[in-house]
């Protein structure tokens, strides 16, 4: 019997994830990459990686609504779509989101930063209009997305509180986590997490107000090389 459920990772390649991340480290960004395709691999579930080559449209929005559609549109009547940003992402966490479809219209993973590292969503009640015009990658999205849901009486079952990489902020909340990290992935970020230091000793507090701080994504890259 074929499974109704596919794993959507909506993630950019890490030699795109550079031009908009600050943390800039290629190795970092493969290596989370591969942990999240391993991760993924572990629920025996089917799975598609929509990176930028594979994303259609002009705004987050689009793209992430299309690449949904386009899950749906190859017969899955439920799809779990995640990032490859969440160090503490486990098959655990997939596996739940799919058990929890079962009775509920939605499941979400909030992540720290105010939006979702995962997100579950049944065909039959998908709207791609409303969610394509969703504040996406803002701190806005998580209580946006909460009050459309419940003004369409829609069931919504939430996952554990994690933290996606996304700015030199998250590593220590990352690395301070009680959560286990892979060995490989800790040690990367605790070399990331040095070399800022070294670099914010030696810069002054203007300049680490504005080089190093880009909340949601936005600013100039640390131009790191592991």
């Amino acid at each position: 019997m074929k499974t109704k459920t596919a794993i959507l990772i909506f993630a950019n390649s890490a030699e795109k994830e550079l031009t908009s991340k600050s943390i800039s480290s290629s190795d970092f960004f493969n290596l989370l990459d591969s942990d999240t395709v391993k991760t993924v691999k572990k629920t025996n579930l089917p799975y598609f990686h929509f990176s930028e080559k594979e994303q259609i449209g002009s705004s987050f929005g689009e793209r992430f609504t299309n690449a949904i559609e386009a899950v749906f549109n190859k017969g899955f009547e439920h799809v779990i779509s995640l990032g490859n940003d969440i160090p503490h992402l486990r098959a655990n966490h997939i596996l739940k989101a799919t058990q929890n479809l079962a009775t509920s219209d939605y499941v979400l993973g909030p992540s720290t930063d105010g939006g979702f590292y995962l997100m579950g969503f049944k065909k039959t009640h998908f709207n791609k209009t409303s969610f394509q015009n969703l504040p996406w990658q803002t701190s806005k999205l998580r209580q946006r997305l909460n009050t459309e849901l419940q003004h369409q009486n829609e069931s919504v079952s939430y996952l554990e509180i994690l933290t996606d990489i996304d700015d030199v902020s998250d590593i220590d909340s990352v690395l301070e986590s009680f959560k286990t990290l892979d060995f490989k992935i800790k040690r990367l970020l605790l070399i990331l997490r040095k070399t800022i230091k070294t670099i914010v000793t030696s810069a002054s507090v203007f300049q680490y107000a504005t080089v190093f701080e880009s909340p949601y994504n936005k600013g100039s890259p640390i131009s790191l090389h592991l």
